[in-house]
């Protein structure tokens, strides 16, 4: 893939991601402020249904007491009849309409120190009042000449009751002038407030817990719970006790401690889910990138890979070429020596392309399970020794050493000994391509409880952290500006780390640019 394209993938890809992380963000915080206005409204209506209800119950109380003085009264002190008489002419249907209105007025000598409000020097009484409405419509008749015989009555409705509403409105005023006088704490408790709350709130089904009291003109009073404390900002109030002009000098507040748990709990299981699913498309999303970023790593490691091979290939090949042509010349074939010698170049090219295509098998076989490991008792210092002998000669022919510093006490492990021998031949063999100077390699043994702990160090170019954490990855090989200054193809410590996992071991590594490198293989003892 085109690296500007894939670049452009992972900008689209990433902006796609972060706009649906906003917008889930924003539908959140919508939801939220929606219901925070829902919590708002019903709030208002409870608080402004159990003021009202408070005040119609005060209003009841002073009517029963009213209703029950009258009648243990019994005996009517005085009386007095007012009417009104409206009469009315329709000269069209010759209908006359009659409107009375008559009010009795009825003493029946209550003080109004019945409301209790100790002041015993009110002279003042109340007074009972009925009214008694009559529309009565009646029709002229004529006789022949036209002269009026009589009026008929065509109709009459007649209403008798008690206060209209004006009466009423009087009434109510009256007495809340009154009901002033009486302290906080005698009009209302704080058992009524609470259970009126706590009602309204359930049919409301607003399950959450709320504190609440009674101000008076913006200060607190004895009416509250116990654990109220207002706030400007999460307070709700509504007034109490009005007048006949809506004033008053008392608000009910009510406040939830738990609003903000209480207001995101009835969104959680969408706020959930959706973060359940972003959760889902950030991981599916981060999954892909990923995989994207390694098989576009991969490719650039086997290709790679594959101009090595090719170049390693190419040498022998051509050398092959070579012989094959030299030994075909007529002056060359009378000379058995140079053709014994051009036939052994020939093998040794051929056998040096199958060890390549050897390990690629090997690696291959080791990722199915296909290679069959046995394993028997083993001494590592022969083993170690053994495969030194294997690099020994072209450390010296390059000046270098490998020094051994067998400190080990205890030596027996349980392991197959060509692959055991062809880990310690691979790591011996990387501490020489590496080394840019001659190779100085040491290598170290140790018994560390019940492992065995084999190291081999260097002083050659040394790797970065980057380059450390991959080099045990399939094919990985550092780059260093020409890509074949150092013959292999990458395999080689991934065939190291397979084979010690296979044996239950661990291997590991330590390096720092341009001071060497020390490779760590730590294997169970018999």
């Amino acid at each position: 893939m085109n690296k500007r394209l894939f670049v452009l993938l992972v900008i689209l890809m990433s902006l796609s991601l972060i706009g649906i992380i906003f917008v889930q963000g924003f539908w959140i915080k919508k939801s939220v402020e929606d219901k925070e206005d829902q919590f708002s409204n019903t709030v208002s209506e409870v608080l402004n249904r159990v003021t009202d209800k408070i005040e119609k119950r005060e209003q009841k109380d002073y009517s029963d007491r009213y209703l029950s003085l009258k009648d243990s009264v019994g005996e009517l002190k005085s009386s007095q009849l007012s009417n009104i008489l409206i009469i009315d002419q329709d000269l069209n249907s010759n209908e006359i309409r009659l409107y009375s209105h008559g009010i009795l007025e009825e003493d029946y000598n209550i003080a109004s120190t019945f409301f209790d409000f100790g002041n015993n020097n009110d002279s003042s009484t109340i007074k009972n009042f009925t009214s008694k409405r009559t529309t009565t419509i009646l029709k002229e008749n004529y006789d022949i000449d036209g002269n009026r015989m009589r009026l008929d009555p065509v109709q009459t409705l007649t209403k008798i009751g008690g206060m209209s509403s004006i009466e009423k409105a009087q009434w109510e005023d009256v007495f809340s002038e009154y009901a002033k006088k009486v302290p906080l704490h005698q009009r209302v408790s704080t058992q009524e407030i609470e259970l009126l709350l706590a009602r309204e709130l359930e049919n409301h089904n607003l399950d959450v817990a709320f504190e609440y009291g009674v101000y008076s003109k913006g200060l607190p009073t004895k009416v509250k719970s116990k654990k109220f404390k207002p706030s400007e900002s999460t307070s709700y109030k509504a007034p109490i006790f009005r007048d006949s002009e809506g004033d008053t000098d008392f608000s009910l507040l009510i406040n939830f401690p738990k609003k903000e748990r209480f207001l995101f709990s009835s969104i959680l299981g969408m706020a959930f889910l959706s973060f359940l699913f972003t959760l889902v498309i950030l991981v599916a999303y981060a999954g892909a990138i990923y995989q994207l970023i390694r098989q576009k790593q991969i490719s650039e490691i086997k290709s790679d890979f594959i101009n090595n091979m090719t170049h390693e290939f190419k040498t022998p090949i051509a050398t092959i070429n070579l012989a094959v042509e030299a030994i075909r010349n007529p002056k060359i074939m009378g000379d058995k020596e140079k053709i014994l010698r051009y036939l052994s170049m020939i093998k040794d090219e051929n056998k040096r392309m199958h060890a390549q295509v050897e390990n690629v098998l090997r690696i291959s076989r080791l990722e199915k399970k296909e290679l069959d490991i046995s394993k028997d008792r083993v001494d590592v210092h022969d083993i170690v020794t053994d495969a030194i002998a294997h690099v020994e000669l072209i450390v010296e022919d390059r000046g270098g050493y490998i020094k051994t510093h067998f400190d080990a006490t205890r030596t027996d492990i349980l392991a197959n000994e060509m692959h055991f021998t062809n880990v310690i031949v691979n790591i011996l063999d990387n501490a020489v391509k590496y080394s840019p100077q001659a190779p100085k390699i040491d290598v170290y043994t140790e018994v560390v409880k019940n492992n065995i702990i084999i190291q081999v160090k260097d002083q050659g170019a040394g790797m970065s952290k980057a380059v450390l954490k991959k080099v045990f990855e399939k094919f990985y090989r550092e780059h260093t500006g020409n890509i074949h200054n150092v013959k292999g193809h990458g395999l080689g410590l991934s065939y190291v780390k397979q084979i010690i996992d296979d044996h239950q071991g661990e291997v590991y590594a330590e390096s720092e640019k341009d001071k060497g490198s020390a490779f760590y293989i730590k294997l169970p003892l018999i």
